[in-house]
């Protein structure tokens, strides 16, 4: 399904976004040396709750999880890029965390990722990972524009990522999001231009580069949801919400 929002869909989005760019960027600043993994996810329900809105992550069950989830937020610590589910784990300096959550406020849906070092002295690949996903995603919303196709954002977040010598993995990408948090169209992090869906305005996207830094193929933990670099590399995730207008993308994500 390809859902279109209206003028009061659009407005309900908005305020959903800046929680959750809020949330994250809140999480960011309380993650410490120490900080264990279901401390973040403990927060994470907390501040949800306050807000009077859902995770669309307690009771997701898809066909490639083993679901359901059960937790408020995803947590990748270093190798782990996607579906990271919270644990018993302590994060220490220098760890490479990512962050992913979707909620739901108001029956309307919205996605977003950071990528951080805990402790802020972060080593040069590391940083660099996470910089070439922030420069991707940046891109790809820049090819978000009315009348533009899928293909078009796909392709520039490739070009960044390929051009910063990672390879990309294509099994998740982006993906359309509304009043469900996982909707067509299906975003892919590479692609050719001029290929795929038209966008409209109306249309919310959530566009998410992520990359590992030797390789392209993920291994499954045995928990049946963290996904992780098959070499054990380090990996870094970043997305965006943006709604797609007559004037161009708007990024709902953003802390206010």
């Amino acid at each position: 399904m390809i859902e279109i929002l209206n003028s009061a869909d659009a407005a309900r989005a908005r305020v959903t976004g800046a929680l959750v760019g809020t949330i994250l960027a809140t999480l960011k600043n309380k993650v410490v040396p120490g900080t264990n993994l279901l401390e973040i996810d403990a927060w994470s329900k907390e501040m949800i709750e306050e807000a009077g809105a859902t995770s669309c992550y307690v009771d997701y069950a898809p066909a490639f999880g083993n679901g359901p989830f059960g937790h408020y937020i995803c947590t990748g610590v270093n190798d782990a890029v996607l579906h990271g589910l919270p644990r018993n784990q302590k994060v220490a300096a220098g760890d490479l965390l990512s962050l992913d959550l979707a909620i739901i406020k108001d029956g309307i849906a919205a996605d977003a990722a950071i990528s951080f070092v805990v402790g802020g002295q972060g080593d040069a690949a590391s940083l660099a990972l996470i910089d070439a996903t922030e420069r991707a995603l940046a891109a790809g919303i820049e090819a978000a524009q009315p009348g533009a196709k899928i293909g078009d954002i796909s392709n520039a977040i490739g070009q960044v990522l390929h051009g910063s010598g990672y390879k990309v993995n294509l099994e998740y990408g982006g993906h359309g999001i509304g009043s469900t948090m996982h909707q067509d169209p299906h975003v892919s992090n590479d692609g050719r231009p001029g290929r795929g869906y038209t966008l409209q305005p109306g249309l919310m996207l959530a566009l998410e580069p992520w990359v590992m830094e030797d390789t392209n193929v993920l291994k499954s933990d045995p928990d049946g949801w963290t996904l992780r670099s098959s070499t054990g590399c380090r990996t870094a995730h970043t997305e965006h919400t943006v709604l797609i207008t007559e004037n161009g993308p708007e990024i709902l994500t953003l802390a206010n």
